[in-house]
């Protein structure tokens, strides 16, 4: 299997991309793990891996988006992007996830590729704006993987993403990208109206008959004004999801991505273990895209070191989070980020001003932590990987407390109970 993997990257893809990625994302990568732990004991922090939401745009309306993709417009602009950029590549730092909203939206994005080729950019897309123009000057770049969304079928692309022909408009950006040889992935937020029709080997072979280097499975998380709670997964559907993804790692030619498990199948959460944060599309400092809260921003007259290392709210964040749960904390503990934002004065992150409130109607569920029922990686080189690069840097130990944890399942089902009475 891993020689079919080689051999696709090697005769799929542009070389001079491939190299490009092997050291920026690969090797550089790894080195930025590694300055990240040795903060850690230092007692410093500085996450290894920043995501920004470059603007809040978007063409679709996808159900239980969290976004305020239709109020007015705002962006990350060139020189803060850059400046962010340069401050995280003084840090270490050599890769990014760029989100929206729709990133290709962003007038300038191509011009913040442009003057950044020495590090990597991951661009969470719909692809709908990726033409072979736009593919071709990433590919000139070498420093863009476009990571493009296929939320189902046609009849269920529409539905889940507001819109009529999403996913043909879909495959037009994907097959752009494939004919100018980049390095694309395809990823899907998981839920019910989809999991039976991509979490199978025939999707999967489709994607590698086509040219596709890596997947990504995300599981929808119901947030935001419109949460569709009953898109959510159950427990056994997110048990059938994680063995699918350590399954398909073992046996088929593609890299498959999730980021909520370690190398013992251990749930976690990237946020809580201080492995990434993100910035929103008002420059914004988030513990994640889902959480929109913040006290401090890129904004502000003060060096991204000094913020990310003496933010208060982040702190607490990572440790009363790691304190509670190994899994979700906004799908398990809404009640904790409220009173997070009350001890801090945390302020609401989004157009609508109503995160407060949307946290106070979450009803807790399960998420990915789901003690007893853990499932480690068949793979030696991703047990390795994930052992090295992508664990929990020692969070939970040092704070995860079972007296604390309250059982989500349990939980609902007291909602539900007292809701019927």
């Amino acid at each position: 299997m891993y020689l079919r993997l080689a051999r696709r990257f090697l005769t799929e893809t542009d070389k001079r991309l491939l190299m490009k990625a092997a050291w920026t994302l690969g090797v550089r990568g790894l080195w930025s793990v590694h300055q990240h732990k040795r903060r850690l004991k230092r007692g410093e922090f500085f996450p290894p891996f920043l995501y920004m939401s470059v603007i809040n745009s978007c063409n679709l309306r996808c159900q239980g988006c969290w976004v305020d993709v239709g109020a007015k417009q705002s962006r990350i602009e060139v020189d803060a992007a850059n400046q962010t950029i340069a401050e995280a590549k003084a840090m270490g730092n050599s890769f990014f996830g760029i989100l929206g909203g729709e990133p290709f939206m962003h007038k300038d994005l191509m011009k913040i590729f442009e003057a950044n080729r020495d590090v990597y950019f991951q661009v969470f897309t719909n692809g709908h704006f990726i033409t072979d123009e736009v593919a071709a000057q990433l590919r000139e770049y070498g420093n863009v993987t476009p990571l493009i969304s296929v939320e189902g079928t046609e009849f269920i692309s529409d539905t889940r993403r507001g819109r009529l022909d999403v996913l043909n408009h879909t495959m037009e950006g994907l097959k752009a990208a494939l004919r100018n040889k980049l390095l694309v992935g395809v990823c899907t937020s998981v839920c019910k109206s989809n999991i039976d029709d991509l979490v199978n080997e025939a999707w999967v072979d489709r994607l590698i008959e086509m040219g596709v280097m890596y997947c990504w499975y995300h599981i929808y998380r119901p947030v935001g004004p419109e949460p569709n709670p009953q898109l959510a997964l159950s427990s056994d559907e997110q048990r059938r999801v994680r063995q699918f993804v350590v399954d398909t790692r073992a046996t088929k030619p593609i890299i498959v991505i999730d980021a909520y498990h370690d190398d013992a199948g251990n749930a976690l959460c990237p946020a809580a273990t201080g492995f990434t944060h993100h910035i929103g599309p008002w420059g914004d400092i988030e513990p994640c895209p889902v959480i929109q809260l913040a006290t401090e921003s890129i904004h502000d007259k003060k060096p991204l070191k000094e913020t990310f290392n003496e933010s208060g709210f982040l702190k607490d964040f990572r440790e009363i989070t790691a304190q509670n749960t190994r899994g979700c904390v906004i799908m398990e503990r809404p009640d904790l980020l409220v009173e997070l934002a009350e001890k801090h004065s945390a302020r609401d992150t989004t157009a609508r001003g109503e995160v407060i409130a949307e946290l106070q109607n979450v009803t807790p569920r399960r998420s990915q932590f789901q003690p007893g029922d853990e499932i480690p990686e068949r793979s030696l080189v991703y047990r390795w990987a994930k052992k090295y690069a992508f664990n929990d840097f020692g969070s939970y130990s040092r704070h995860f407390d079972t007296a604390n944890y309250r059982d989500p399942d349990q939980a609902m089902a007291s909602q539900e109970a007292g809701n019927q009475q």
